[in-house]
């Protein structure tokens, strides 16, 4: 059982790129538990913020402040990325190599790396090269390489984008599997359906600022803004 991850703020938050603002300013706070969505337009910010959170993208401005140290952070933390990034190797060493990054012994090796393939349903293509599989197998083996050590927290930017229907609900079930087991989760979607489906809490950013927050079915049920409830009806919002 993976321990709840702390907590996590954002205070006057700013990333700019050439000179113009992409995120924020934006202040946020998020806890050590649960599955959080961000949703929004494209453009919005979604992915800076990832980024932000995670330590990979530099703020221009303001401050990022874990409940534990920077390091000890990082440490807990993992992140895929929406085109998942395969090492040249077989699926099997694919997922070996984030245990061996942290000096575990090789018959413990071995047998997570044979429980994850199964858990993944790659157990039958684990002498396979990685960059052969579809992309559907690809992102399942970079959703079981983030997962196989255990991360207190869980970064995903739009996993199942151009996925189909199989492969998508395969990866809900790892995902929901991986949060139930005390995983915190932080993702981005287009897909409101896999939000209503996944989230416990939502943040919708729009221009790169924080325009709304709180519990899934509240936002669903009653968003707050003109901007958000057209977002959910389907609407172009500007």
């Amino acid at each position: 059982m993976v321990e709840p991850y702390p907590s996590v703020s954002l205070k006057d938050a700013l990333v700019k790129r050439r000179g113009k603002p992409i995120l924020g300013p934006i202040d946020l706070a998020l806890s050590g538990t649960g599955f959080t969505i961000v949703l929004g337009p494209n453009g919005a910010g979604k992915t800076t913020l990832l980024k932000v959170l995670h330590g990979v993208e530099r703020l221009s401005k303001g401050v990022v402040a874990w409940s534990v140290p920077d390091a000890q952070a990082r440490q807990m933390q993992a992140y895929v990325f929406q085109s998942p990034i395969m090492l040249r190797r077989s699926v099997r060493q694919n997922l070996a190599y984030p245990l061996q990054l942290l000096g575990e012994d090789k018959a413990a090796i071995a047998s997570k790396v044979t429980d994850w393939a199964r858990r993944i349903g790659l157990e039958e293509a684990l002498d396979r090269p990685a960059p052969r599989l579809s992309g559907g197998e690809r992102q399942k083996l970079a959703l079981g390489r983030a997962l196989i050590r255990s991360p207190q927290v869980l970064f995903l930017d739009e996993p199942c984008a151009n996925l189909d229907g199989r492969s998508t609900r395969e990866i809900e079930a790892l995902l929901q599997d991986a949060q139930a087991a005390g995983t915190r989760i932080i993702m981005t979607t287009h897909d409101l359906g896999q939000a209503r489906r996944l989230a416990s809490d939502l943040v919708f950013l729009l221009h790169g600022r924080l325009h709304e927050q709180g519990e899934a079915s509240a936002f669903f049920a009653t968003p707050r803004t003109s901007e958000a409830k057209a977002f959910l009806e389907g609407d172009i919002v500007e």
